[in-house]
């Protein structure tokens, strides 16, 4: 197997450091010239452009356009291996390596590479994309957007800050979240729909008309199990453009914050769903407004922020122009909604008609993700038991609902903990 830089060049002490990186880059050129004749040239090098390599990937396993040109070092890995959840039955696949491998579209005189490194104790990997000519590395990035564009149709762009900085993935829909699967105010829900409609439009009239700034941000606020991320999940499977996912953690940095507007605004228009914003660590929530105050931070990207706590939210993201517009208050659901809820979840499955009305009565006050949690303690006793004691099934759950307020989880008879 071909490779570029070989361990037997060096003793163990050099091949312990690091190999300078203008080094491999070299030999990656010079291999890149070698094999198709073409004088190559470095384009970019660990920017952030997770578009391009989700693509590498996606090719790497069924484009034969694709071609291998070089392992990086030797003896390191040239495949590697994923578990397929997706597949009908799934199983473990092995597949090319992006990591330690040189590829190339030489028909489009584009080459990537992943360089391996290490920082500290942790393995990563340098991104590097070449090209023949500045021409080739704009005619092959024109495509980019479009591809993006149809693959969104059935994968959603997942970011999360973690520990070593913004994670990314593109994770397949398998179970579309229809329009009318959401249960809401019938104005609220239409007024949400119809804004998303509007500022979708292939051709924009409604924005031009009115001369109105092509850019929206909503909040929906409320407590947790009662539809907001329902909602998130249904408007990015229902709505014709992509649709990134970004959870906020306690490691989102103003870096993350950049990177993941950057991302936004090159695959514009979008929609942008914020998970938790309220989560926002206080050092950067500076830095986030002023990134939603940028002149071209939002164009084009239809912004969708949730939270669970809007007492926590910072005040000048509360219904302010230009950063969320509107906000929208998701309640525990009314007796018609829980009794639409119920139906649709088809509780007549497990319970009586008697049972059926005494359930809509004596929910006051649950969320749809409590109701749908008593479904499956009712489904359980009935299997097991033949019969469901359903007031009783109520009971606890309230129970465990104020302690879940109060925060006293222990009572005087039971205790929580481990014994000798």
């Amino acid at each position: 197997m071909k490779s570029i830089i070989s361990f037997e060049e060096y003793d163990n002490q050099q091949a312990s450091e690091y190999l300078t990186l203008s080094i491999v880059v070299k030999r990656i050129l010079g291999s890149l010239r070698e094999t198709y004749g073409d004088t190559y040239e470095l384009f970019s090098i660990n920017e952030f452009h997770f578009e391009l390599w989700t693509l590498f990937e996606e090719d790497l396993r069924v484009n034969s356009e694709i071609e291998h040109v070089a392992m990086v070092y030797d003896q390191m890995e040239r495949h590697t291996f994923s578990y397929d959840s997706e597949s009908e039955m799934p199983i473990y696949k092995v597949q090319q390596a992006l990591s330690n491998n040189v590829y190339a579209y030489p028909e489009q005189g584009i080459a990537f590479a992943q360089i391996p490194t290490m920082e500290g104790a942790h393995l990563t990997n340098i991104e590097c994309i070449f090209a023949t000519s500045p021409s080739a590395m704009e005619r092959f990035l024109a495509t980019v957007k479009e591809r993006l564009w149809q693959k969104s149709r059935h994968e959603l762009l997942i970011f999360t800050d973690g520990m070593d900085g913004l994670n990314h993935e593109q994770q397949p829909i398998t179970k579309t979240v229809h329009r009318e699967d959401v249960l809401l105010n019938t104005e609220m829900k239409d007024e949400i729909y119809q804004m998303l409609d509007y500022f979708f439009e292939e051709d924009r009239t409604f924005f031009e008309t009115y001369d109105i700034p092509y850019k929206r941000g909503i909040l929906l606020y409320g407590p947790p199990g009662n539809g907001k991320t329902t909602l998130a999940k249904s408007i990015a499977h229902t709505v014709d453009a992509p649709a990134a996912y970004w959870q906020i953690t306690e490691f989102t940095s103003s870096e993350s914050i950049s990177q993941v507007f950057q991302m936004a605004n090159r695959l514009a228009p979008i929609i942008l769903i914020i998970e938790d914003i309220d989560s926002m660590p206080d050092g950067v929530r500076s830095y986030f407004l002023n990134t939603l105050d940028g002149a071209t931070s939002k164009e084009g990207i239809f912004l969708i922020g949730t939270t669970n706590y809007p007492e926590d939210i910072d005040p000048g993201l509360m219904n302010r122009a230009g950063r969320f517009d509107r906000g929208y208050e998701f309640a525990l659901p009314n007796k018609q909604l829980r009794e639409q809820y119920i139906q649709d979840k088809n509780f007549a499955l497990v319970l009586s008609n008697e049972q059926h009305s005494l359930l809509v009565h004596h929910s006051e006050g649950f969320s749809f993700a409590q109701l749908n949690e008593l479904f499956v303690s009712c489904a359980l006793e009935k299997h097991q038991k033949g019969d469901v004691d359903l007031y009783s099934l109520i009971q606890r759950m309230k129970q465990d609902q104020k302690k879940g307020k109060t925060g006293q989880w222990q009572s005087e008879d039971h205790q929580m903990g481990f014994y000798e």
